[in-house]
């Protein structure tokens, strides 16, 4: 039996179910508060280069089911993420490699960069580390930890390193060998001529309707009575008003300029370290796509983190213990919806990089619609 789906956002998350259910024969409806689709992946092009309007999106994944899966709908350049970081007008190169260790030390092998490392993280021997900044310490060293993470990662999450866990940086890349590919996944790119793209092709079905600039909270109950099930994307504790209380945030403040050159940084992605400067990294937009556009401008964004309040736009989750526990709470309230599917970073208040979204999707999509 045929049903009438209404999809709460046009991220990919909604996408997804979206093109899957209307594939089925269903009829989707997709309403979106914003004035354009694509959710936070949305790409726009100005002097012939794909803006990523919302910070830098690169596509990487492991799964190839899911890898398969978006090449359905847009081809892949072979763009790598190599990011730098300035601090204090020194560069180094991320991940932690060899580069970053010869430039940090002087060291030369890997030895000698695995002495320095086990030589700084002694500070932390037999100590069972408390929270970020001990973790780090006992990951990586006092070097670069002071010059590398303790100020961007104050900035990103809005307070000190000492009031963060420790599980948050568990998972620290760190390589002796000179590799400057931040990703360790089998596959990696950026989709040709953007993101917004590949979602209009996903949404390029005659049983999808798409709708913009619409508030779900306009006519909230008209649509949970109107429609056979909701697929809802947003803010899963501002769904239920908030009633056992706020889930925690961040937001993200971005600044956009055109600039008369060609090349401003000679680099997608250079974070800014150090506490003094409040932006965390700067992106220039083009050599996402290896210099497409207009020879001579480029699009640059500084993006700044920044507290979230109820009228902001929310982009991560705040996965602390205490905010994980009364998430838990929702998702029990969200099970007794049994019109709506909760999905995506905000629905499901989960970080989750853009290939997770997509199974995630594909996952609702078998557990509600079947293969």
């Amino acid at each position: 039996m045929f049903m009438n789906y209404l999809i709460v956002g046009s991220g990919l998350f909604g996408a997804v179910f979206a093109h899957e259910a209307a594939k089925r024969g269903n009829k989707v409806t997709v309403i979106e508060k914003r004035d354009h689709i694509a959710g936070n992946i949305y790409t726009k092009e100005v002097d012939g280069i794909q803006v990523h309007e919302y910070g830098a999106h690169i596509f990487h994944t492991s799964n190839k089911k899911v890898w398969d899966y978006v090449h359905q709908f847009a081809d892949f350049n072979r763009y790598t993420n190599s990011p730098v970081a300035n601090y204090k007008g020194h560069m180094y190169n991320l991940p932690f490699n060899m580069n970053t260790f010869s430039e940090m030390w002087g060291v030369k092998t890997p030895q000698e960069a695995l002495d320095k490392i086990n030589e700084q993280r002694q500070e932390m021997a037999g100590k069972e580390p408390k929270n970020l900044e001990e973790q780090a310490i006992s990951l990586i060293g006092r070097d670069i930890y002071e010059k590398l993470i303790k100020g961007y990662t104050e900035k990103q999450w809005g307070r000190k390193c000492t009031e963060l866990p420790a599980f948050i940086i568990k998972r620290l890349p760190v390589r002796l060998i000179y590799d400057n590919n931040y990703f360790n996944d089998d596959y990696q790119g950026i989709p040709i001529g953007g993101y917004t793209k590949m979602v209009e092709k996903m949404l390029d079905d005659p049983n999808i309707t798409v709708k913009l600039n619409i508030d779900f909270f306009d006519k909230k109950d008209e649509y949970l009575k109107n429609y056979d099930k909701v697929v809802y994307t947003g803010m899963i504790d501002k769904f239920f008003d908030y009633k056992l209380g706020e889930l925690e945030y961040r937001s993200l403040r971005f600044e956009t300029e055109e600039k008369n050159v060609g090349n401003y940084q000679g680099n997608a992605v250079i974070n800014y370290t150090e506490a003094e400067i409040p932006y965390t990294r700067i992106i220039e937009h083009k050599h996402f796509e290896f210099g497409k556009g207009d020879k001579d401008k480029t699009i640059i964004t500084r993006e700044y983190p920044a507290d979230w309040h109820r009228c902001d736009e929310p982009y991560y989750p705040v996965n602390n213990d205490c905010n994980n526990a009364l998430y838990t709470k929702y998702a029990k309230l969200a099970k007794n919806q049994y019109k709506v599917i909760f999905g995506g970073r905000l629905g499901q208040y989960k970080y989750y990089n853009m290939d997770q979204v997509i199974d995630a999707a594909l996952k609702a999509v078998n557990e509600n619609l079947g293969d």
